[in-house]
């Protein structure tokens, strides 16, 4: 089964950095995320994930087989829901879907992945993003989670890259990742919607936020959430305390 394709079967599934339940998570995979397999050792498979190269375990009876053409078929007009819940009933029964889950362009009532059929339930309403920080704005007070990437919970680099990804800016996952790309902008020149980047005593990029103005910030510490933001770094609103130390800022778009 080595290099084998797959797609993420359920709505999340935890990408560990061992293959054992009680090992870290490191990421996630969301419904409809594509995979390559690169070894299988039941009941964990060693995945490297398609849209960010990103390797980890997931647990096998998450995943669904594709063959190479199924696969190219369902990356053909695929994107990501801007809907915090979407519904879908499956072969296996009703799914709950978080935001930036895969479907297909257009949000149709009815698409497949390989030989299986989903039908979508009609939508309430339909998230419109003018912006990052707009995307980012929706999703205050969702919870932190080391590795989520969704609305169920997410960490700081999660935020970051399912807000680009809504306008097809394909950062990478971690945040030091992430550091690597866009154009360097000096704090004099910071805009809404610049990505600022965070580093620890030792140099090493461990945070990363959007402003969301000049003097605030949106990003992922124990909930996503806006505090203020100067030359030095982050400002705790609730504390007055600086907890998070400016390394440089980028403009990604």
């Amino acid at each position: 089964m080595t290099d084998q394709s797959a797609y993420c079967m359920v709505s999340i599934a935890p990408i560990r950095s061992d293959k054992k339940d009680a090992s870290e998570q490191v990421s996630q995979l969301v419904f409809g995320e594509p995979v390559t397999i690169l070894s299988a050792e039941s009941p964990w498979c060693k995945i490297l994930t398609y849209f960010d190269n990103y390797e980890g375990y997931v647990d096998e009876k998450h995943l669904l087989l594709l063959t190479n053409k199924e696969l190219k078929r369902w990356l053909d007009g695929l994107h990501f829901s801007l809907d915090f819940s979407t519904t879908i009933h499956t072969p296996w029964g009703k799914q709950q879907l978080p935001i930036g889950s895969y479907i297909p362009w257009g949000n149709p009532s009815n698409f497949s992945i390989g030989n299986d059929q989903f039908e979508r339930e009609a939508l309430s309403s339909y998230n419109k993003f003018d912006s990052p920080v707009e995307a980012a704005l929706s999703l205050i007070n969702v919870p932190y989670q080391w590795g989520g990437k969704t609305n169920c919970g997410i960490d700081c680099s999660g935020l970051i890259q399912l807000i680009f990804r809504f306008f097809d800016i394909n950062l990478p996952r971690d945040a030091y990742q992430q550091a690597d790309f866009g154009n360097a902008i000096s704090f004099e020149d910071r805009k809404r919607g610049d990505v600022a980047f965070f580093a620890n005593n030792t140099g090493k990029i461990t945070h990363v936020g959007i402003l969301e103005s000049n003097e605030s910030i949106i990003h992922a510490s124990g909930r996503v959430r806006i505090d203020l933001f100067n030359e030095k770094g982050i400002l705790n609103c609730d504390n007055d305390r600086l907890t998070h130390q400016l390394s440089f800022i980028k403009r990604m778009n």
